[in-house]
């Protein structure tokens, strides 16, 4: 059997966590690392979980998981103590004590973000704002309440149905799109097949049973491929890190087939291949070297380094006829690329401790969060927060190679708005690809869109509503109708009145 599922480990101890960190980090200060375990497990003594087990395995399983992320001992600590104040008599005042400010600081974090429950939409929006928020000023405190949740969602079978499902709805569709959002690709994976299976079991049951059917088939397939492959690398003296096939996980593969008539049959990338090479020019390398082997599929080729996504995502896609017909689909990167993909933005924290660089805190994608993070005060819909801060995101180009960040789906009219409100308001129709385009016509990334004006408009047309997707559209048009609404009674009244 393959592993679709990630556990936790087995009966873990404090000698896990400080080899992973050792493994890791060979010259990090594991002293204090000791002394968060002891004054954890001191702080949770006499606690049990709802699975039976002492308090203190929920914290280590989260420091572990940070600890493999290769983060600082710092972040690894305040993963450690992360539940202290909230249950136990110890307050933030002694772990600053004991730990120093920054632990201090990244603890009280967590223990706010703990506070975010489904409470009322207008409590939990003004909640997801102070998330935000918090995510601009420190973007640790989020990577240690992905931890925390993923280790809660590996035991989530000990609760209530009821509170299952809440928290792994909530963990589908708040922390997996934000850890997307932040290209944090394998914990968003992990956290959307352990929320899967229990907020639409039956889907769930049916999707694994379809991998398990079509799973040996294919791995024996690709199998042959990579044999292929790893000759031809060798000839062609390239240097890999790895070549390895990659199970596509259950949700992704789910949401594929709904758009595919729910044909397993149809989806090229259930078991993708991933070379992992030395440097930026070996992707091309490699990605020649591939085409010269087999004819790339037209239209599948993707460069993400060239045009990374939004989340900062970056490799080199392409899907070919392999042999016998059948369809396989390549992922090539170099090393920063592939720990980019996996970890987002705590790759940032992977650099060595001597000399080592922080992320700035104002990285764009962060940057957008907290910009956001103003715009969720004025939804009143959970359905618009969805579509504009954790729908999958879309990049489209302006004629002069500027990079635009839209939701999926988002249309010419909504590109127009986040261009320029004036542009929105005099937009009279749009070229995609120096094609003349519909628009309504949902946008794709790396789609090049022109917005035609004409300066005699006086605003948008109200049909629009009905289309746009942005929240951002659809305030200004909606204003626009209210001022002509307005404008056109003042006009009517006096004329009545004669």
């Amino acid at each position: 059997m393959y592993p679709l599922d990630n556990p936790p480990p087995t009966n873990p101890t404090i000698d896990l966590l400080l080899s992973t960190i050792g493994e890791k980090r060979p010259q990090a200060d594991l002293t204090m690392v000791r002394l968060a375990y002891e004054f954890a497990e001191t702080a949770h003594g006499g606690q049990i979980r709802k699975s039976g087990e002492p308090y203190i395995i929920h914290p280590l399983c989260t420091a572990i998981t940070l600890a493999e992320m290769n983060l600082d001992p710092n972040i690894v600590i305040a993963g450690l103590l992360h539940d202290v104040p909230e249950d136990t008599s110890v307050t933030i005042e002694e772990i600053e004590k004991n730990f120093g400010k920054d632990v201090a600081h990244l603890v009280a974090g967590v223990t706010k973000l703990g506070k975010i429950k489904y409470r009322g939409i207008e409590r939990y929006i003004e909640n997801l704002r102070k998330m935000f928020v918090a995510m601009a000023e420190d973007i640790r405190v989020v990577i240690i309440k992905f931890a925390d949740r993923l280790h809660n969602l590996h035991t989530l079978e000990h609760l209530a149905p009821k509170k299952q499902y809440r928290v792994a709805l909530e963990t589908l569709e708040i922390f997996a799109p934000i850890a997307n959002r932040l290209g944090m690709g394998e914990m968003k994976g992990q956290l959307e097949d352990l929320s899967f299976k229990y907020v639409y079991p039956k889907e769930y049951a049916w999707v694994r049973g379809l991998v398990e059917e079509h799973y040996e088939q294919r791995e024996a397939y690709i199998n042959e491929i990579k044999t292929a492959i790893d000759l031809e690398l060798q000839k062609e003296h390239v240097v890999v890190h790895s070549v390895h096939g990659r199970l596509k996980r259950l949700y992704s593969l789910y949401q594929k087939l709904l758009k595919h008539d729910k044909n397993i049959e149809k989806i090229n990338d259930l078991i993708a291949l991933r070379i992992i090479v030395t440097d930026l020019a070996d992707c091309y390398a490699v990605l020649g070297i591939i085409h010269k082997l087999w004819r790339p599929l037209p239209g599948r080729i993707k460069d993400y380094i060239a045009q990374p996504k939004p989340n900062g995502y970056q490799s080199l896609h392409t899907t070919v006829f392999c042999d016998h017909g059948t369809v396989v689909e390549f992922q090539i990167r170099d090393m920063q690329q592939h720990l980019n993909a996996e970890y987002g933005i705590a790759a940032h924290w992977s650099y060595d401790e001597e000399g080592g660089v922080r992320p700035d805190r104002q990285l764009k994608w962060v940057s957008d969060l907290a910009i956001e993070g103003d715009t969720i005060q004025r939804l009143k819909d959970l359905d618009n927060l969805k579509i504009d801060i954790f729908q999958n995101r879309i990049f489209i180009f302006t004629p002069k190679g500027d990079v635009m960040d839209l939701p999926e789906n988002a249309t010419p009219v909504d590109f127009a708005f986040a261009v320029h409100s004036q542009i929105g308001n005099q937009c009279a129709g749009a070229r995609v690809n120096d094609r003349i385009v519909s628009l309504d016509q949902p946008l794709k990334s790396g789609d090049v869109v022109e917005i035609i004006v004409d300066k005699s408009k006086k605003g948008p047309s109200a049909d629009w509503i009905g289309f746009v997707k942005t929240t951002h559209a659809k305030q200004l048009i909606k204003q626009h109708a209210k001022r002509t609404l307005a404008d056109w009674i003042k006009m009517a009244l006096p004329s009545r009145g004669k």
